[in-house]
């Protein structure tokens, strides 16, 4: 390897292990050498960033040091613990790059011999034709996102093919087309799988469950009028529906921003970014909008916290970057 790379494993060793022993073990830290598997996964994972990701090869490698490979190994973990394919959940708001941990784990663990996929609460939205019949009733879902907009019948069937153990069947994994209808998306092609050790299931409200109603009296903006009480308090009576769901998680991990504010910020760049590119993008007054439309719904400060119950939290600061591990 490169003598910057020597370097970096040297001096650069990761806490997570150590951070999560109480909290995920409740044993000593586990005493796991993980460099011969950094070695050795290495090549393949450098070339997935440099062919999708694209950091620079520095911060990629630190990365995958310090947290990609031992949360990958922390979830395989989890996974030797039970006797059925692991449901590992991931909460994760706009713009923490919960997409890209779920591609770079399944990379990982693919590599540690362990067949892993990916859905996204994304990919259970309701049908085209199905959301249009829901706006009609409700004119206030004017977006996808929010609770009721998903097909939770789909998401409980899929979960429970993909729990079962040793089972041979092949099972169907819905994906959701957001480039349908100019961007209002549809049902896309399936994707066939078949005995999944580990099942990333990630979304920006994955294991959110409902709060006590009076909250909503002294909600934070972008919950201002009568109305926007009103819509929040029954997106939160929605998240009833969704907890069958939430009961086939095994463990979940939360993502948090240390400001929730800054997936404004995140939103913005990412949108300039497709324009100069030569892609469509929404102008900055159409992300306030899009961005208070989710925060009115589920707002992060009232239902997004460390003292949800989950088995991690990584802290997310400004430049999208971690912080603290507990």
């Amino acid at each position: 390897m490169d003598l910057w790379l020597e370097q970096l494993l040297i001096n650069n060793r990761s806490p997570l292990f150590n951070a999560a022993r109480v909290k995920a073990f409740g044993i000593t830290p586990l005493n796991i050498e993980y460099e011969p598997i950094f070695r050795s996964i290495y090549p393949n994972c450098s070339q997935f960033n440099q062919q999708i990701l694209k950091l620079p090869a520095d911060k990629f490698a630190l990365n995958l040091w310090t947290l990609w490979l031992p949360l990958a190994m922390l979830i395989a973990t989890w996974r030797k613990s039970q006797s059925r394919p692991l449901i590992q959940g991931i909460l994760a708001g706009q713009g923490t790059g919960k997409s890209t941990l779920a591609s770079i784990l399944i990379l990982i663990l693919g590599e540690m011999g362990y067949r892993t996929c990916s859905l996204s609460l994304d990919d259970l939205y309701k049908t085209y034709e199905s959301r249009l019949i829901l706006k009609q009733q409700d004119p206030r879902l004017i977006w996808r996102g929010p609770p009721g907009t998903h097909d939770l019948d789909l998401g409980v069937n899929v979960l429970d093919a993909l729990h079962q153990p040793s089972s041979d069947a092949v099972i169907q994994l819905p994906r959701f087309d957001k480039s349908a209808y100019n961007g209002a998306g549809d049902r896309g092609i399936s994707e066939a799988v078949s005995r999944a050790d580990i099942i990333l299931f990630e979304g920006w409200f994955v294991g959110v469950r409902p709060i006590d109603l009076g909250v909503f009296d002294t909600a934070p903006p972008p919950i201002i009028t009568d109305s926007d009480r009103q819509f929040a308090r029954d997106m939160n009576a929605k998240l009833a529906d969704y907890l069958p769901l939430w009961e086939r998680i095994d463990r979940l991990i939360l993502l948090y921003p240390l400001d929730y504010r800054w997936a404004l910020q995140w939103r913005q760049q990412a949108e300039h970014q497709a324009k100069s590119l030569g892609k469509s993008g929404m102008s900055d007054s159409e992300i306030v909008q899009f961005v208070n439309y989710f925060w009115q719904s589920l707002h992060p400060e009232l239902f997004i916290k460390p003292s949800l119950s989950v088995d991690l939290v990584i802290e997310i600061i400004g430049d999208r970057s971690w912080g603290k591990i507990y």
